[in-house]
């Protein structure tokens, strides 16, 4: 029974310190951490209340008031991440037509800087041929091995780097104006630019993959925060059509990604179909939504899925989307308040940035 009871208590802690990291606006990785798991965190605070019930005959007031904070912590987690099952009201609406010159299909792969399982990457884009690829960690030997691509692929972005953050781009359709932008670090790039779809219509493309927070690469979310929002910040979804990919290093619930999404305006086809879950690829109970893909709402969804395992600690993921400027009158787009733009602003201006987006 003491088992039990300690069990029961350290079960209940950590729900409720992940209850109270969540609500402090803080940067520091130890709190952040907490915007990961909370689908997890939300099977422990079930555990932690059900071992009460089990344990305890005669309940004093601690142990009502412990069940319902427990039970708080319940809602508010399953509140997080309840927009990302199919019961929720889906934010893009499907395509059910055939693909023609408006449709884009994308396959992001952070595919693992040591994994040396080239053919598996090669495989799936041959299997599932999208109009881009955006391979991510990708160094000098990744981009040798990806080379039997550009045949079909010829037009590219490449930026190969030994740090964990290369990024390779590769596309059917015509890119142009393309730039590599190191927006907050000077060794981790973005790519930002326009490709051309058969209809001829451009949309414009935005590639990152920013650090994360955890004690082995920095310190605090703030340089993360700050590239995602100021990409947001720069989004003009009236002036055309726009994409933001890439391995995000946060989650889709997170305060952040909610306020990206607020500032660019851009919808993300997940809410309503799942959690397309990419990491960690080997850690079956442990994993979450990093890789992304986010929209102007002109375009609407003809499929997206998570790919199988290529030896990564990510899993693929693909996405192909129809342009059709008419779904603007039938999706609703995000919109931040006045107080929302300024610590969007504040939290860039604390990262320091090296260069902007026009």
């Amino acid at each position: 029974m003491m088992l039990i009871t300690v069990l029961s208590v350290l079960l209940a802690s950590v729900s409720l310190l992940a209850f109270i990291a969540s609500l402090l606006k803080r940067d520091e990785w130890w709190i952040r951490m907490f915007d990961f798991p909370r689908l997890q965190i939300t099977f422990i605070t079930l555990a932690a209340m059900g071992l009460f019930f089990v344990q305890f005959r005669q309940w004093e007031m601690w142990q009502w008031v412990m069940q319902v904070l427990l039970l708080v912590c319940v809602f508010y987690q399953v509140a997080k991440i309840y927009p990302y099952t199919f019961l929720s009201k889906k934010q893009v609406l499907p395509y059910h037509g055939e693909e023609d010159e408006r449709s884009l299909s994308i396959l992001i792969s952070n595919v693992l800087t040591t994994n040396k399982k080239f053919e598996q990457l090669i495989g799936l884009v041959k299997e599932n041929k999208p109009n881009i690829l955006l391979a991510l960690e990708t160094d000098h030997a990744w981009e040798k091995a990806l080379e039997v691509l550009e045949k079909d692929y010829p037009f590219t972005v490449k930026v190969p780097l030994d740090n964990f953050y290369g990024m390779h781009l590769y596309s059917q359709l015509e890119l142009h104006d393309m730039e590599v932008k190191y927006l907050i670090d000077p060794e981790i790039p973005s790519i930002h630019g326009d490709v051309l779809l058969k209809s001829g219509e451009k949309v414009k493309i935005h590639c990152l993959h920013p650090m994360p927070p955890s004690p082995t690469e920095s310190d605090t979310s703030t340089d993360r925060d700050a590239e995602l929002l100021m990409v947001g910040k720069c989004i003009d979804t009236d002036k055309g059509p726009e994409l933001v990919f890439g391995d995000l290093n946060d989650v889709a619930w997170s305060r952040t990604t909610r306020l990206f999404q607020e500032l660019s305006g851009l919808l993300d086809p997940r809410i309503g179909r799942g959690f397309y879950n990419t990491f960690h690829a080997d850690y079956a109970l442990l994993r979450w939504p990093l890789d992304h893909v986010f929209h102007s709402n002109d375009f609407k969804v003809k499929r997206i899925t998570r790919l199988r395992n290529m030896g990564s600690d990510h899993f693929p993921m693909f996405i192909q989307l129809h342009l059709e400027p008419r779904a603007k009158m039938e999706q609703e787009e995000p919109e931040a308040d006045q107080e929302e733009e300024e610590w969007a602003e504040e939290k860039i201006q604390d990262a320091e940035p090296r260069e902007r987006l026009d």
